[in-house]
């Protein structure tokens, strides 16, 4: 930006620069050239070509392919592009997307209401508050004299909204915000409208001042002066209380050491992310800012008030996503939202669609059946486990002894009959841990073990690769060796790493198990204050409340997505098992795909079911 801006630059500008730094900052980008990217556009446009041939074709042709590609756009008949670049309107105008009379289609949109309500949810930490009221204090004072009066105005107003969202977390914006501690810990939900009186800035015409930072690009202008200056990237202390930091910090460090390992090792990660996220912390905020003009009743703001802060954040919770997919709709001429487990449909009906305004003429569903032939797949509802145990694995009895036990009874059978690799989902990664736990004290781990080697879930995503890689090697080289090790057997979690775009084709997912019903935590404040939110705003559909709807779709969802890794391909088959008799409720039942809904055998005793399951297994190692 620096370099496109000097290529324009009036001499005015160029009075902020002193001494060598005004040669230096004088650079342009040798590869900004509008004839070049002309070219590069047309190259673009003949054939298609994906990221990496851009950038090499971008160095041949010395022209930006991150500018040049958007050149292509106006001419191109297909655009393919990220989901945030589409839904968040100020980057797709930015990136010159119009959809004016367009066809949208939007693929794997399964997560599209939390994609939407991400993109527009916000959340600035109190160290970010303070760190940017810093920054901002010294551009000012440094350029008090050159500054028109209009700017010195939004900038004392943006100072004033800083000093009080500090204010309002209960800490001092002139003070290290990591040495202030708080002592009315605790999470607090307000209305927008009850957030800007508490804050005292209803007074403020938040609309202008988005405005001013859209328009004078305040955020940016003030990263370019902490590069230059060297501002420091917390709220400036004296040199004791820098002492003191670095001490505490040193000692943190060693106490942590002590209690174990893993917790020293994630430290480094956790700091250069901050340090990242302090590079412009203004950035940030503005967003935090130009959510707070939403209407009144379509978002929320949490006051998350932890230890120091420093640690303590502002959360703009988006309640309504239908508002900001209203005006993507509008401008289509047609919106394809296609997935692969798109099931329950509800969601997308009610919440977007229909909260966007949409005439519900013009909502057309289709649902097709899966590639696969009925014979490759048998999903099994399972009520009662080997010992006539029922399985309900609800927060209140899936802790039980006799529970786990019995959860182990089954792997055990199920390990004995079915080769290649086993999939088994838990709930959470603190149920995982604790069954895991269980077993390896009643020594069922051990009788596991005999059968498939055991595999868990990493919580870092950066060893993920290296479980699926062991995973793999172990299945593939049982079935070549033989023996009495037949494969392998992955625990792994319902909306974890494995859960979603990882493939258990062939042998790597014969089958699949599912502990238990996966419900979201009803006590978070967020989904609490959505689940409100969506009874006094929806009707009642089949005499359930919108609220209870919703966990259920929750739950659901993530069952589909973790039970669809499975079946990857035409030829691919596999089992699928959910362990729970609330499964076999209609209202639950009628939320599994079509395709593995109509195949779906409701098994009371678990004799039976294990007799299917060894017939299935037996049949297709006899067929392969």
């Amino acid at each position: 930006m620096e370099m496109q801006k000097n290529k324009h630059e009036k001499k005015s500008d160029g009075e902020e620069m002193e001494g060598k730094k005004r040669h230096v900052s004088r650079t342009v980008c040798p590869f900004y050239s509008y004839e070049q990217m002309q070219f590069l556009r047309d190259e673009v446009l003949v054939e298609v070509k994906d990221i990496e041939q851009l950038v090499a074709l971008g160095k041949e042709t010395k022209a930006c392919p991150y500018y040049g590609s958007r050149y292509a756009i106006p001419a191109a008949q297909l655009v393919v592009l990220p989901y945030q670049m589409l839904l968040h309107e100020a980057t797709r105008s930015a990136a010159g997307i119009s959809l004016k009379d367009q066809v949208v289609i939007i693929d794997e949109a399964h997560n599209l209401i939390d994609t939407i309500t991400c993109i527009h949810s916000a959340e600035v930490s109190g160290s970010q508050l303070c760190c940017a009221h810093s920054q901002l204090l010294q551009y000012m004072e440094r350029y008090r004299k050159r500054l028109k009066a209009k700017n010195l105005m939004y900038i004392k107003q943006i100072l004033y909204l800083l000093q009080q969202f500090v204010s309002v977390l209960g800490g001092n914006v002139n003070q290290n915000p990591n040495s202030q501690a708080i002592s009315q810990t605790g999470t607090v939900l307000k209305s927008i409208n009850d957030f800007l009186f508490q804050s005292q800035i209803d007074n403020i015409n938040l609309f202008k001042v988005q405005r001013y930072c859209e328009k004078s690009l305040i955020s940016r202008k003030l990263f370019g002066f902490v590069e230059r200056y060297g501002a420091p990237t917390v709220v400036k202390t004296n040199k004791e209380n820098q002492k003191l930091a670095g001490l505490q910090n040193f000692l943190l460090s060693l106490q942590q050491g002590s209690d174990k390992e893993g917790a020293l090792q994630s430290l480094p990660v956790e700091a250069e992310g901050d340090q990242l996220r302090t590079a412009s912390p203004l950035m940030q905020i503005e967003g935090f800012l130009s959510a707070l003009t939403n209407a009144n009743q379509d978002g929320r703001v949490i006051l998350n008030r932890q230890g120091t802060v420093g640690q303590s954040s502002l959360k703009f919770l988006l309640l309504n996503p239908a508002v900001h997919f209203a005006k993507v709709v509008k401008e289509c001429r047609a919106v394809i939202i296609a997935g692969g487990t798109m099931q329950p449909v509800a969601d997308f009906r009610e919440q977007l669609l229909s909260c966007a305004g949409v005439d519900p003429a013009r909502i057309v569903e289709f649902s097709c059946g899966h590639v696969i032939p009925p014979e490759n797949i048998l999903p099994i509802i399972l009520c009662n486990g080997p010992s006539n145990q029922q399985l309900e694995f609800t927060y209140q009895r899936r802790d039980l002894p006799q529970m786990m036990d019995e959860l182990g009874r089954i792997l055990c059978n199920v390990c004995n009959v079915v080769p290649g690799g086993v999939v088994c989902f838990f709930p959470s990664y603190e149920y995982e841990k604790q069954v895991y736990a269980h077993w390896k004290k009643t020594g069922l781990l051990t009788r596991l073990a005999t059968k498939k080697k055991i595999f868990q879930e990493p919580k870092k995503a950066n060893q993920v690769e290296q479980v699926l890689v062991e995973y793999a090697k172990c299945i593939k080289c049982c079935s070549h060796v033989g023996g009495q090790m037949t494969g392998a057997l992955l625990f792994s979690v319902v909306g974890g790493k494995m859960s979603e775009g990882i493939n258990f084709s062939d042998d790597l997912g014969r089958c699949v198990i599912m502990v238990g019903m996966p419900y979201p935590n009803i006590k978070a404040p967020e989904l609490q204050e959505k689940m409100t939110w969506l009874d006094k705003t929806m009707p009642r559909a089949a005499g359930q409340a919108p609220s209870r709807v919703l966990i259920e779709n929750l739950c659901m969802k993530a069952v589909n997505q973790s039970i669809g890794r499975a079946i990857r391909h035409q030829r691919d088959f596999a089992s699928i098992l959910l362990l729970d008799h609330r499964y076999a409720r209609s209202a639950i039942f009628n939320k599994l795909p079509q395709w593995i809904k109509e195949r779906t055998q409701v098994k009371v005793a678990f004799g039976s079911a294990f007799a299917e399951l060894r017939k299935f297994h037996r049949g297709k190692s006899d067929t392969s």
